[in-house]
């Protein structure tokens, strides 16, 4: 058995995949690298088979008609052969720290193992300018294995995203989670929706994920994310009706999913109103009814109960605000 099963997704990404891939290739035959074709209508497909012909014991490929990102995990999780399992985007890269990386994992494998690996991840700006690490130390214990008691608050612009966790195959397959298809930003869902049944952590203080940020049409780009903020509604509706949150025991587990969920709805606020339709707004108040239906009490929380509700204000007054807000945190942190 594989230590640990990488899948990346890719459509019509011939232009970048191979730095992706290239970066993968160091895990040697610890690693299985699943390279899943997304119906691309570019060289994709061709220049993932070359790979697979070149490393026949670590490249598998999967070629499916268009199915969209989740589709891709999806995919990646039903061919694992791997005891963890981890998303590399095909416009990212692991850095020089990956097989260091490996090392710690099969250490903590061989002494019990853990459902969640975690590392930090890096933004990688294409202009160059505000790249940074997203580094978790003020809220994880390093270099042991722990459980949620352990764990400090998060600050804000702290996020478990996809780029950061590695999951225990096992512990995926026995949840069951299917991520949607053709919907953008569902990996939050592949995290969040896991999270609960989560215990064992192991968190290592290295940046091993580097995100790219700023290639043309990429789908965390501003322009692309108010034209797709319906993605994001469902996104976070799928997250807040994935399990009532009243059934979470461990309050700082419980802690930690509110703090992921106040997130999720502040940036679906946010590209919503950035639009400045009617159409939008009601959209935006038909996830409110969603959530409020499947469970009030939390809904209602979040709404009126959290700083979300000066977001919220209808009218120009809000939308000025929440455009002051969003320039801030882009200042700030520059998430795209």
């Amino acid at each position: 058995m594989k230590l640990l099963s990488i899948t990346v997704p890719c459509y019509n990404s011939q232009d970048y995949m191979e730095k992706c891939i290239d970066s993968l290739l160091p895990g040697g035959e610890r690693v299985e690298i699943i390279i899943i074709d997304d119906g691309s209508k570019d060289q994709t497909g061709s220049i993932a088979d070359a790979y697979a012909e070149k490393y026949p014991d670590i490249v598998k490929v999967v070629h499916q008609p268009n199915g969209g990102h989740g589709e891709g995990i999806n995919q990646g999780l039903r061919h694992a052969c791997g005891k963890y399992f981890k998303t590399v985007d095909s416009d990212d890269t692991l850095s020089t720290d990956f097989v260091r990386f490996l090392d710690e994992l099969e250490r903590v494998d061989r002494e019990g193992g853990v459902d969640l690996f975690l590392t930090n991840y890096y933004y990688v700006h294409a202009d160059g300018k505000g790249d940074r690490s997203i580094n978790f130390s003020n809220a994880l214990p390093a270099g042991r294995v722990f459980t949620w008691a352990e764990t400090r608050p998060f600050f804000v612009d702290q996020i478990l995203m996809i780029h950061t966790v590695c999951f225990r195959t096992e512990l995926l397959r026995k949840t069951g989670l299917v991520l949607p298809k053709k919907t953008f930003y569902e990996d939050n869902l592949m995290v969040y929706g896991n999270l609960r049944y989560v215990e064992k952590m192991y968190y290592m203080n290295c940046d091993l994920y580097r995100y790219t940020i700023g290639r043309e049409g990429q789908s965390v780009q501003k322009d692309v994310m108010k034209r797709r903020y319906t993605h994001q509604l469902k996104a976070t509706e799928l997250c807040f009706k994935a399990f009532h949150l009243d059934e979470i025991k461990d309050r700082r587990k419980l802690n930690y999913l509110k703090h992921e969920m106040f997130i999720m709805f502040g940036i679906s606020i946010l590209y919503a109103r950035l639009n400045k339709t009617a159409e939008a707004d009601r959209n935006l108040e038909a996830l409110w009814e969603e959530c409020r239906r499947f469970d009030y009490k939390w809904a209602n929380y979040f709404r009126k109960k959290t700083v979300l509700r000066f977001v919220s204000v209808p009218g120009k007054a809000g939308e000025s605000f929440v455009e002051f807000i969003y320039r801030f945190a882009h200042l700030v942190v520059r998430f795209n």
